[in-house]
């Protein structure tokens, strides 16, 4: 399970999120009727780390099957 910021970024985008805005390296994501909102950090091509990328997947409610 290895994905950079900017494939998971896409990932979001197919699954309906919306970038809002950009702050820095940090991509932030809504989705409309989910309150949550998700900051991607986008390093070039460095890969997140896992805690992160579990973090992120449990709150855009992505299945490790869909990466």
């Amino acid at each position: 399970m290895i994905i950079s910021g900017r494939d998971f970024a896409k990932l979001l985008e197919r699954k309906g999120w919306e970038l809002r805005r950009t702050k820095g390296s940090h991509h932030i994501y809504a989705k409309a009727g989910n309150p949550a909102r998700i900051s991607v950090p986008i390093h070039g091509d460095s890969q997140l780390k896992i805690g992160l990328l579990k973090h992120l997947m449990r709150v855009a409610e992505i299945d490790e099957s869909e990466l």
